[in-house]
């Protein structure tokens, strides 16, 4: 099990609103093309969970990428993931326009990413987490670093962590039992 810093702790018991990018972070990075043209992602079934234990607990969720997929919109329709900002050219313009309709503060935020892309709003949110398999620079620039790799399980573990800090985890496996 990895041990978190009391840092990242207290910054997690912040978190209000988690947005994750999706391709590289919901998913391995692989686009996928058939013959036709069509577009395939694979997404992480524990993720998916992740997302909807986090939203039940009162943390929204919302998906903040550059490309634009009708599968995305999908994936989130079936979680339930309301807040999606496709095909943003700056994911930190996005990330200010989400802050200002919800009225949280940075350190209320918590944001998920693999890539340069992603940087700009690691850098200005309250928790900055990067996947296994990020790049150099992302891995930086993070707060937590997840052992799972975008689309292995790496969004469920940043539900873990945050469900975990804010008291509400054991509430949670409860309810299964």
């Amino acid at each position: 099990m990895k041990r978190i810093s009391a840092a990242v702790r207290n910054k997690a018991r912040k978190i209000k609103l988690l947005l994750v990018d999706v391709d590289g972070v919901l998913t391995d990075g692989r686009i996928i093309f058939d013959s036709r043209g069509t577009e395939t992602k694979e997404f992480d079934v524990r993720d998916g969970l992740g997302i909807v234990l986090l939203k039940r607990s009162g943390i929204e969720v919302g998906f903040v990428t550059s490309r634009s997929s009708a599968i995305v919109s999908q994936r989130a329709r079936e979680l339930g993931v309301a807040l999606v900002r496709q095909g943003v050219a700056t994911k930190l313009d996005a990330y200010r326009e989400i802050k200002a309709a919800s009225g949280l503060r940075d350190a209320e935020i918590a944001c998920a990413g693999d890539d340069l892309m992603d940087l700009g709003i690691l850098r200005r949110c309250g928790l900055a987490i990067a996947v296994a398999d990020a790049s150099g620079e992302v891995l930086k620039a993070a707060d937590y670093v997840t052992r799972a790799g975008g689309g292995r399980g790496a969004v469920r573990e940043i539900a873990e962590l945050l469900l975990k800090a804010q008291g509400k985890w054991r509430q949670v496996v409860a309810s299964y039992l």
